[in-house]
């Protein structure tokens, strides 16, 4: 099983900026975002509430697709999200702070510092991502000796087989996990947590420990969970 080499922190900004331009242009944007006054919060009460659910929702849409890492409100600003380059248009961030907030009073994102310069959008809630990895823990097989056997090859050599059988009954409860066999391991590559940002990982592991369903752990080379 492979390990961690170094914290979410270490390539935050160069995955932010990096991966932002290319995946855009994969992006399906919604009419909103091609009308100018789109980028404009309007006084009216009604248009305002509307403009902003629709923000909000485009920017669940768009760090889903994208699977966004924890940014700070300047990497954001500075992103396709809130800046169309072909209209020439960007969301002002007094506008932003706006939208962020809406988002937080929704349950989808959350302040990283005091000073609300970072954050993590939470297009689904922590409790939402621990149930989809309790769920994987449940469902996979784990192998468990059968029996053994010796069988001697003309050259006088014995090698010893066991035959395994697959046990699915508890899945691999009862079994330590570090973090990057949860979100990077081979085992998870088909699963939706795959790559999940390590911030977000601890919030759904940290919700399956108050459910008493896993506990976080202290590894040698670093963090890990013991599901129960």
């Amino acid at each position: 099983m492979g390990r961690a080499g170094s914290g979410p922190e270490a390539g935050r900004k160069t995955a932010a900026a990096a991966a932002v331009p290319v995946a855009a242009m994969s992006f399906a944007w919604p009419w909103q975002y091609s009308f100018p006054p789109f980028f404009t919060l309007q006084p009216n009460c009604e248009t305002r509430q509307k403009q902003l659910s629709a923000w909000c929702a485009l920017a669940l849409a768009y760090s889903q697709r994208h699977r966004l890492p924890a940014m700070t409100v300047r990497e954001a600003q500075d992103s396709p999200l809130f800046t169309n380059r072909r209209l020439q248009r960007k969301l002002p961030l007094e506008s932003i702070q706006v939208v962020l907030e809406e988002l937080r009073k929704n349950g989808n994102l959350e302040w990283l510092d005091k000073n609300k310069t970072s954050f993590l959008i939470m297009w689904r809630r922590p409790e939402e991502w621990g149930k989809l990895i309790y769920q994987w823990v449940r469902m996979q097989k784990l192998l468990v000796p059968e029996r053994a056997f010796c069988v001697r090859e003309d050259r006088g050599y014995w090698l010893r087989f066991v035959k395994k059988t697959a046990v699915s009954k508890n899945g691999l409860t009862n079994s330590v996990f570090t973090l990057y066999e949860l979100t990077s391991g081979d085992d998870t590559e088909n699963e939706e947590f795959h790559g999940l940002d390590e911030t977000m990982l601890l919030r759904a592991l940290q919700a399956l420990q108050q459910e008493h369903k896993a506990e976080i752990i202290t590894l040698d080379d670093g963090r890990g969970v013991k599901f129960f």
